[in-house]
């Protein structure tokens, strides 16, 4: 197996798939993490080829501690970031946010209304909550 057949080396830390823009933790957390066959990460990655997808894994395989740790380093900077992003949102995500917490209390002070007894904005908040 040539690496340079499958695989695309940006960087110690950024490991594509050729041709693609997907990192090859896309694939190995699907396989490692949620047991998820080839056949299926290829189901949902459709831009990938079921080659690149027993590639990806088979590089691993062969090169588990390394991997290992590429692996490590590429959650904890994802939770690092996911981390930050809930501490210091976007202005333009706060925005939306509220504006959607508007527009449902919008849509619930106009729906709201009974029927039999039953006031029907308790099921469209649950509905949209």
């Amino acid at each position: 197996m040539n690496i340079n057949d499958y695989f695309q080396i940006l960087a110690p830390d950024d490991i594509r798939i050729q041709g693609t823009r997907i990192g090859i933790e896309t694939i190995l957390y699907e396989y490692i993490y949620r047991a998820r066959t080839p056949e299926e990460i290829c189901q949902d990655l459709d831009s990938l080829t079921l080659e690149q997808v027993y590639a990806t894994i088979l590089y691993y395989l062969n090169n588990q501690e390394g991997i290992n740790a590429y692996l490590a380093d590429w959650l904890h900077a994802y939770y690092q970031a996911k981390q930050h992003q809930q501490q210091n949102p976007f202005p333009t995500q706060t925005r939306l946010k509220n504006l959607t917490q508007e527009q449902r209390q919008q849509l619930v002070a106009q729906l709201t209304y009974r029927r039999n007894g039953r006031n029907y904005a308790t099921i469209i908040n649950v509905f949209y909550n």
